[in-house]
């Protein structure tokens, strides 16, 4: 092969290296409006720069994964988190023979629409937009890529393809409402949407286990009994045996990490030949997801998430961020949709188009968790 490599020269290995089931960018269906082909980039590494380069993606860095990110400098932020999940499912999808640039490219897109403080923040705004068309981060991290971005003359978005933008949205079942009416809703996903919705699974489990434990809030006796974490202890043990202190809480929650990683692998290439699947339209026909764990894993990810859920998410500590949330969101939202001049002058070109509310949650969803608290101290 000739150097340097041109697009024609990557998507020639792709189809040597992607399984029959993966997607590959040669194949993609394009994107609304049309460009001429990168000559040295692949479609969807075109689009993982785009994401990586845009102002939503940048902001992730002071938005809240369950700590408010003024907390502390050892915990999680979006960013980091959206980072992690890059790295997981590229490393699945390397074993599975899936596209690992369009698995990367909807990994740092997929929290985009995430509001200030995390999950409290967009639970207050989907209360809020209840009677204006709702608000829901998966629908609004579509809607930064295709409509708030402004990064091209005279197109809105960043012009992604149709596959990652569908890769995103196609999170949950149903895919119901006029936002899935372009992404073929009788279709089932993409394995690479699947293995990034399990990927991020996999890494809010492990780091906000984590981050729990750094915190002080989860007492690592207790999270001793669970049985995912006898099973990773004995693995940590026999590999390094007598560690323990912080060295062994790190490598217990790395190992959590590659046993759900190994399972998922070992798991999905089971049920991808139990049902037959032999390219994309076989995928495509799949009413129920194809990529998952085994069954004895599936019981002990749910005892995780049933722990981090009653031992950390509720605790004292997480929910008083949780009615910060509120109380910040709201006198948000009542003082831009009040006063609708406050909003920034791009903001208020949209107004007319699209009413004052999605224009407010639009502007607030995309604050950073300091800068809702700087406006919010300004006009309270």
């Amino acid at each position: 092969m000739d150097y340097p490599r041109r697009r024609e020269d990557l998507e020639r290995c792709e189809d040597g290296w992607l399984a029959p089931w993966g997607m590959r960018s040669g194949e993609s269906r394009g994107r609304r409006h049309s460009e001429s082909p990168d000559p040295r980039r692949t479609c969807f590494q075109r689009d993982r720069d785009r994401i990586v380069h845009c102002s939503a993606f940048r902001r992730l860095d002071n938005k809240t994964q369950v700590f408010v990110s003024r907390t502390g400098d050892h915990y999680r932020t979006r960013l980091t988190h959206s980072l992690e999940v890059a790295q997981i499912s590229r490393s699945i999808a390397r074993s599975l023979g899936l596209n690992e640039d369009l698995c990367e490219a909807v990994a740092l897109a997929h929290d985009l629409g995430h509001a200030p403080f995390g999950h409290s923040g967009g639970d207050v705004l989907a209360c809020l937009m209840k009677d204006h068309g709702g608000f829901e981060h998966n629908l609004q991290s579509v809607r930064i890529v295709d409509h708030l971005e402004e990064r091209y003359p005279g197109i809105r978005g960043l012009n992604l393809t149709w596959e990652v933008r569908e890769c995103i949205i196609k999170h949950n079942r149903p895919y119901e409402g006029p936002a899935f009416s372009e992404y073929e809703p009788e279709w089932g996903p993409l394995l690479e949407a699947q293995l990034v919705d399990l990927s991020d699974g996999i890494a809010y489990m492990s780091h906000d286990l984590d981050d729990g434990l750094t915190s002080g809030i989860l007492e690592l006796e207790a999270v001793d009994d669970l049985a995912v974490m006898k099973e990773v202890a004995r693995r940590v043990e026999r590999r390094w045996p007598g560690i323990r202190g912080d060295m062994r809480r790190k490598k217990c929650v790395s190992e959590v990490i590659n046993y759900l990683l190994v399972d998922l692998i070992e798991t999905s290439v089971d049920a991808i030949a139990s049902r037959g699947i032999h390219g994309l339209e076989d995928v495509r026909r799949q009413q129920e997801p194809v990529l998952g764990f085994s069954e004895e894993v599936r019981v002990q990810e749910r005892e995780l998430r049933g722990f981090l859920y009653e031992n950390f998410y509720t605790h004292e500590r997480v929910q008083r961020m949780r009615s910060r949330a509120k109380v910040v969101i709201e006198g948000l939202f009542e003082a831009f949709t009040r006063s609708p001049g406050l909003l920034p002058p791009r903001y208020q070109r949209r107004i007319d188009e699209e009413g004052v509310p999605r224009v407010v949650a639009d502007y607030i969803s995309g604050m950073t968790d300091g800068f809702a608290e700087e406006v919010f101290a300004r006009y309270s």
